[in-house]
């Protein structure tokens, strides 16, 4: 049987406000919880070798692609990016596993 492929969120970003991105970091905690959501990435050193990126990179796992995007959609999440919206600028895409 072919294992289902997780889900995740791959985002890029600028936080313009960081004391008040604090907000939305405590408010994403009960979305994440909700659907399964892990950081394998949170910020952190990086070196761009291709392209342009914005400065902070967050990679987040979910058991399923329905999960990554549910969680997105979810009150919880919006609620969460009301928070974010006014204070960082974000490049976000949802994307399917590699399932072997």
């Amino acid at each position: 049987m072919t294992p289902t492929p997780k889900g995740y969120w791959i985002g890029h970003v600028t936080v313009d406000d960081p004391q008040a991105y604090q907000a939305y970091r405590a408010a994403n905690a009960a979305a994440f919880e909700k659907f399964g959501g892990k950081f394998l990435v949170r910020g952190g050193a990086q070196e761009v070798v291709e392209g342009d990126l914005r400065p902070r990179a967050v990679v987040i796992e979910f058991p399923s692609l329905a999960a990554a995007r549910a969680c997105y959609l979810s009150p919880e999440y919006q609620h969460a990016l009301a928070l974010r919206t006014p204070v960082s600028e974000a490049d976000l895409c949802i994307v399917e596993g590699w399932a072997e």
